[in-house]
């Protein structure tokens, strides 16, 4: 098998609000979009398709599975300053669900919500002690 491009896709009750947050606080872009039915947005360093479709459609498929993206779902992000990211959206005005944590492992994050119910988490990874591994993890 040969992946030449993957993409996640979240049905949502409200398109234009969910890509109107990732565009705004993570300097996605639009790369296709069809009003009031899906959005497909794109960021060169994230190697992915961030896609919205609407909640409800018929061309979804399996039928069964059609309900709305949330549970258990947490869009994750590595990145380098997770402090200054914190801040940085916080003063922005991004709900923020969980406040910056460390795990023992070391697992540095927190958390936010978007318009639709959507969790993003953003990880920085850190040095714990007696951790020998280095922080170059990725969740």
């Amino acid at each position: 098998m040969n992946v030449t491009a993957s993409a996640l896709s979240l049905n949502v009750p409200d398109v234009a609000a969910s890509a109107e947050f990732v565009k705004r606080h993570f300097g996605f872009v639009e790369s296709m979009t069809v009003p009031d039915t899906m959005c497909s947005l794109t960021r060169p360093d994230v190697g992915f398709n961030l896609i919205y479709l609407r909640t409800g459609l018929d061309s979804f498929k399996p039928p069964h599975i059609a309900g709305s993206a949330g549970q258990g779902l947490l869009v994750v992000f590595v990145v380098e300053n997770i402090d200054a990211e914190y801040e940085r959206l916080r003063a922005e005005g991004v709900p923020v669900v969980t406040p910056i944590e460390t795990e023992p492992w070391g697992e540095r994050y927190f958390q936010m919500e978007d318009p639709n119910g959507v969790i993003f988490q953003l990880v920085q990874w850190v040095e714990v002690s007696g951790n020998e591994g280095d922080d170059s993890q990725s969740p």
